[in-house]
């Protein structure tokens, strides 16, 4: 059993900086190397902070544990609080990270597998 705790004191910059947009910083909680495990990453992200659209293989759980933080997909976009959990299905193309106003942390949660970061440019401020 592994019993984890997020710490902004023990966190560093991103592994791929370029897939995030504006201050961002991360913990990683448990970076497992085996197809189908847990990755959990405490992502801390300043005021108006967020990640580069993307999907996942898998389903990717977003709990977020500080702030007030945004999650975007085509055809959604809601502002999350403490306490409030997303759910991305896998093969969804979405967004996340903090509202302009305030700064956010979320704990993502997802299975190890493939990340597409290289999808069609859109105007995705709009999402």
């Amino acid at each position: 059993m592994d019993v984890l705790r997020h710490d902004r004191s023990k966190t560093g910059l991103p592994d791929r900086p370029e897939y995030f947009s504006g201050t961002v910083r991360t913990q990683n909680l448990r970076r497992p190397s085996a197809e189908g495990e847990a990755e959990l990453i405490a992502v801390f992200f300043d005021a108006g902070a967020r990640t580069i659209p993307h999907a996942h293989a898998n389903d990717q759980v977003l709990y977020f544990v500080e702030g007030e933080g945004i999650v975007a997909t085509e055809q959604t976009r809601r502002i999350l609080r403490v306490g409030e959990i997303a759910v991305i299905p896998g093969g969804v193309w979405h967004w996340h990270g903090a509202t302009k106003a305030t700064p956010a942390c979320h704990i993502s949660i997802k299975a190890v597998g493939p990340t597409n970061w290289d999808l069609p440019k859109k105007n995705w401020n709009e999402y």
